[in-house]
């Protein structure tokens, strides 16, 4: 019953957040289900809330499975464990407890009121749902996704003179469904540089508008620039702070009035000059910049979920900080063209963390994988 409810929450998938995207499903006396429900848009009703209006009457003396702890608090919605008391379900099944302090208690109340509780925190489907969400409140920072498209021998380009679609249709049509169910979309100047790319969800059903944010640390983003002249989210460039450069001064003021946010971004000061010794490389931010980055955009813009679509580069630098929380990866066929693998590859640096494989599957020719932090 904790997997179908899964099932239920995933086809709220970018929808729900930054609320968790729970899934709940209620049997009556007998043990026939009588109502389903997942959580909508936020200000929308909750899982428990959309399955106990489908079990009515029927809902009373019944079980309700929830992925996640029943809300406890006043939000933009009442509290889920009220709608649980009054509808007199008897017994209440959760998948995994409350990480949010201001949200918990949800268990502890309905035991109060008489209602028989357990706790299942052993279902994998559950845990994997929620990965994003428990991450988020431990951390401060979005879920982190990195996007790549790679040739069959690892390499992320093709070579001159051939295509530079290394995927097909299906798996790019894929992809833009991903950027309209997420918050941001995170790419570096080398691929701005590159490719001129828009970073839009285009042909699909968008539940979001995602943000578009370039690391640029010298602001070399030519204010020409496909992506500040394409209706979407609005466009976050991501900078060092140097006020006194005249020539970073004016380039930053070009920017600004081509549309483009600056958002400079400073060395964390208990990083020292280590910090600012790793961006040695122009285009370069460090470890410490790049998590200030991330918690700006949870604090300062309700960002929970994060898409790259960058270069090699970026995905080290991501990587080696341990920012990346989850890898969407789609791998084409062999057709005999041979890349130039960049060293280390996306491929070799996610065989390093400690992932597990969530789905896999085609999507045309293509073989893609989803994967995610072991929790």
């Amino acid at each position: 019953m904790l997997e179908r409810a899964t099932r239920r929450a995933l086809r709220g998938h970018g929808e729900a957040e930054p609320n968790p995207s729970v899934g709940c499903v209620i049997a009556d006396a007998d043990g026939r289900v009588v109502g389903e429900g997942r959580t909508r848009h936020p200000g929308g009703p909750h899982a428990e809330i959309e399955a106990i209006r489908g079990a009515g009457a029927a809902a009373r003396g019944g079980t309700a499975w929830v992925t996640l702890e029943p809300c406890n608090h006043h939000g933009k919605t009442p509290p889920c464990v009220d709608a649980i008391i009054a509808a007199g379900i008897a017994r209440v099944v959760v998948g995994s407890p409350e990480s949010n302090d201001f949200a918990s208690g949800g268990m502890a109340r309905l035991r109060e009121a008489g209602i028989e509780v357990v706790l299942r925190p052993d279902v994998d489907s559950v845990r994997r749902l929620h990965a994003s969400f428990h991450g988020r409140v431990s951390t401060g920072r979005p879920w982190v996704i990195a996007k790549w498209a790679e040739t069959h021998d690892g390499a992320l380009s093709t070579p001159h003179g051939v295509s530079p679609w290394i995927s097909g249709p299906r798996s790019i049509r894929m992809v833009h469904r991903e950027r309209g169910r997420t918050d941001a979309i995170l790419t570096g100047i080398g691929t701005i540089l590159a490719d001129d790319p828009r970073l839009d969800a285009r042909e699909v059903r968008r539940r979001r508008t995602p943000m578009r944010v370039i690391v640029d640390p010298d602001l070399d983003t030519p204010p020409t620039a496909l992506i500040l002249k394409t209706a979407g989210g609005p466009v976050l460039i991501a900078c060092r702070n140097d006020p006194d450069d005249d020539l970073h001064r004016m380039r930053s003021e070009q920017l600004a009035a081509a549309g483009a946010k600056i958002l400079p971004i400073e060395v964390p000061p208990d990083s020292g000059m280590r910090e600012s010794a790793s961006e040695n490389l122009r285009g370069r931010f460090s470890a410490g910049r790049l998590g200030s980055l991330l918690r700006h955009l949870a604090e300062d813009h309700d960002v929970a979920t994060v898409l790259t679509e960058c270069g090699a580069g970026l995905l080290q630098g991501l990587f080696e900080a341990d920012l990346i929380d989850a890898t969407l990866v789609f791998t084409a066929p062999d057709t005999g063209v041979k890349g130039a693998p960049p060293s280390p590859s996306p491929r070799d640096l996610l065989h390093l963390a400690s992932f597990e494989t969530i789905w896999s599957g085609r999507r045309g020719d293509d073989h893609v994988v989803w994967s995610q932090r072991r929790t």
